[in-house]
C-alpha cells in the first residue's frame, strides 16, 4: 500500500470511560501497512486539516485514533460523520507544538528548557496540553509559568514535588 494511506471511517463515540470523546477506528490492513503494533504516532489529514495523532490500542486488538471536541470543532466533524482520512507515519513522532507561553517562559529558564526535553515526548505533549487548553490568556501564563518553575527547580511538572 501506498503511503500516505487512505481509508473512510465514520466519527464514532468513545475513548476511555472517564474520557469521553470521538474515535475513528483505524482498518487492520491500514494498520498492517503502518507497521501493525509499532506504529505509535500518526500524521492523518481529514478535510484538508492536517493533525498530529496517537494509535490508540483497542480493547481485544486493533488501533484508534481519538479526537477531542475542540479538534472536531475546528475540523468541522460530528459524530455519525463519515470521512476520508489520509493516514502515514509521523516522521518525528516526539514533536511537541508548544503553546507561545509555554515556549517563552522556558527560553527564559534554561534549566526549565532542559529538563523539558528530558521528559518523553507523550510527557512534553501533556505539558503543552495543559497550558494550551486553557481558554484565558492569563491562566496559560499562569500555567506555563508554575510549569517552568518546577522544571527549573527540578521538581515534578504537574506535582511540584
Amino acid at each position: 500500500m501506498p503511503i500516505p494511506l487512505t481509508f473512510r471511517a465514520v466519527l464514532e463515540p468513545g475513548g476511555p470511560s472517564f474520557m469521553p470523546t470521538q474515535t475513528i477506528v483505524v482498518p487492520a490492513e491500514v494498520l498492517a501497512a503502518l507497521g501493525g503494533k509499532a506504529a505509535k504516532r500518526v500524521i492523518v489529514i481529514i478535510r484538508g486539516q492536517a493533525l498530529r495523532l496517537g494509535l490508540l490500542p483497542l480493547e481485544g486488538g486493533g488501533r484508534y485514533l481519538m479526537l477531542n471536541k475542540d479538534v472536531c470543532a475546528a475540523v468541522g466533524i460530528r459524530l455519525g460523520d463519515e470521512l476520508e482520512i489520509s493516514i502515514e507515519p509521523d516522521p518525528n513522532p516526539d514533536h511537541v507544538d508548544l503553546p507561545d507561553e509555554l515556549a517563552e517562559a522556558l527560553a527564559a529558564w534554561p534549566e526549565a528548557e532542559t529538563a523539558f526535553s528530558k521528559y518523553s515526548g507523550a510527557h512534553r505533549r501533556a505539558m503543552a496540553r495543559l497550558v494550551a487548553e486553557a481558554k484565558q490568556p492569563e491562566t496559560r501564563i499562569r500555567r506555563a509559568l508554575k510549569l517552568t518553575e518546577n522544571l527549573g527547580r527540578g521538581l515534578h511538572p504537574f506535582r511540584g514535588d
